[in-house]
């Protein structure tokens, strides 16, 4: 009796020991599974063929990457900086800047991830893209005296429910590259009256924890951790965005210009779930494809297909072009393009622009 009274209490020790530990540290992401086989598409023959990655999602086209643009940067409404690596913020998006070229960001980037607990599963160096596959923040469990006795041996009866995966976008600059983190999340909900069947649904993103991760991402690019918080801990205005009609078109009206509307609506375009296939820095376009959502609630739709691969029909992404234009040098106005590069004022046109002046608010 005395000896399993001294093995209950010691349990009762490690278990708040670990919620003090989860107390310190809101993040442990583990990876759903090891990346499936590398199946590369036709026009992307030129890219790296490392098959322990992945493209899910399909084709992507790899047009031309003029990775020599000219991008000067505008004023930022705010800047922390330390050595060589600084952070911008506008509203809730925050990304970095620093002065290294890309190439020499790639591997401590993909090795940043791979250290969180991520596998990457997307690797487009021409267009500065990377993607991890979808993970559980372990930390969100709870720390029982069950699941802290016996560790490992009852892991994989807990789940949290949810699930996030992060797109890294490297922008190239004259003086070296922007980084863009953005983060799209999944819950799993019942799909029944009596609670017997689950299905995924997408969430909405978290500016803080894509904040967390670029402050992260500082530490392993030099910053020390006490200079990195003082730096995400820095606020910043907000800047507007609104939904406007000009000639007929539905725009997003931004009191921002170019440079900085530009870096917004690509963070935004990461944010919000289009693939952006490729860009056009010096005429302002984003070329991207789009999923509309699906009104049949007995039909998983696109983001429910993430999790069945290929189980039913596949619906036909839609492709655009997203048009970012400068309006003098404290506005700009971002329309939408149909796949001829031709005004759309149809009704996802309309809904594109909503999705996007909502992320930018």
């Amino acid at each position: 009796m005395n000896t399993i009274s001294r093995f209950a209490l010691l349990a009762l020790v490690a278990s708040l020991a670990a919620c003090s530990v989860l107390e310190s540290d809101k993040i442990d992401y583990k990876s759903a599974g090891k990346a499936p086989t590398l199946e590369v598409p036709p026009d992307l023959t030129q890219l790296s063929r490392d098959n322990r990655y992945a493209v899910p999602g399909g084709a992507v086209t790899a047009n031309s990457y003029q990775a020599g643009l000219a991008n000067a940067p505008g004023l930022p409404t705010a800047v922390s900086n330390i050595g060589d690596v600084r952070m911008e913020r506008s509203g809730s998006q925050r990304w970095l800047v620093i002065n290294r070229p890309a190439d020499q960001l790639w591997d401590p980037v993909k090795d940043f991830w791979q250290e969180s607990g991520f596998l990457i599963t997307t690797e487009q160096r021409n267009l500065g893209i990377m993607e991890t596959d979808w993970a559980e923040n372990r930390a969100k469990l709870p720390q029982d005296i069950i699941r802290g006795t016996l560790g490992k041996l009852v892991e994989s009866m807990y789940s949290t429910g949810e699930l996030d995966r992060f797109r890294t976008r490297m922008e190239r600059t004259p003086n070296g590259t922007e980084i863009f983190v953005s983060h799209r999340g999944m819950q799993e909900v019942y799909s029944s009256s009596r609670q017997d069947q689950t299905v995924w649904q997408p969430r909405p993103s978290d500016p803080e924890l894509e904040a967390e991760f670029l402050r992260r991402l500082m530490v392993k690019l030099g910053v020390s951790q006490e200079q990195s918080k003082v730096i995400a801990a820095a606020g910043a205005p907000v800047q507007t965005a609104r939904v406007a009609n000009v000639g007929g078109q539905p725009v997003v009206q931004i009191s921002e210009g170019f440079e900085r509307a530009w870096r917004r609506v690509g963070l935004a375009l990461d944010r919000t779930g289009f693939t952006v296939e490729d860009r056009d820095r010096t005429a302002g376009t984003y070329f991207v494809r789009y999923v509309p959502p699906n009104p049949n609630k007995s039909d998983p739709g696109f983001f429910g297909k993430l999790f069945t691969f290929g189980s039913g029909k596949t619906e036909a992404p839609l492709k655009f072009r997203i048009l970012v234009k400068g309006q003098g040098d404290a506005s700009s106005t971002v329309s939408v393009l149909d796949g001829n590069g031709a005004p759309d004022t149809s009704a996802n046109a309309q809904r594109i622009v909503q999705v996007i002046a909502d992320d930018l608010k």
